[in-house]
């Protein structure tokens, strides 16, 4: 099975525009889509922040259309491809889009983290990676 031309991702952290590893800097290029939020839990671990899916929670990124290309890079920089360390799973979940009705947002990959790393790691109650390091 072939993966599409164009898919979308959904970045919550060091990927997010203006960080360490910002997506805008990589390439092939990408389109910016626009904000949204996931159900789910953010994490601390750190330099960076991990995501678990699920929950009345809601986190904070961004929605990028993405080559296949850009993805293959995306993968080997949260370190599932070429050789997966367990510390990500790429899943694919419904993006709900600033200003857009919640069943219409955009299917994303989301790169999530493993919850037998998150012992001791602080819940980021805001939701959002970049406030959370700004007020740090």
């Amino acid at each position: 099975m072939t993966a599409p031309a164009t898919r979308h991702v959904f970045v919550y952290g060091t990927l997010r525009c203006g960080e360490v590893r910002d997506i805008t800097r990589l390439c092939p290029a990408r389109q910016f889509i626009g904000m949204g939020s996931v159900a789910g839990v953010l994490y601390d671990l750190g330099p960076y922040p991990g995501l678990r899916l699920g929950g009345a929670g809601r986190v904070t990124g961004e929605v990028y259309a993405i080559p296949a290309e850009l993805e293959r890079l995306l993968d080997e920089i949260e370190e599932i491809w070429p050789q997966q360390t367990g510390e990500y799973s790429k899943r694919e979940v419904t993006v709900q889009m600033d200003g857009v009705p919640a069943a219409a947002g955009p299917v994303c990959l989301v790169y999530e983290i493993n919850a037998s790393l998150l012992a001791g790691c602080p819940v980021i109650t805001s939701g959002d990676w970049r406030l959370h390091r700004l007020a740090s």
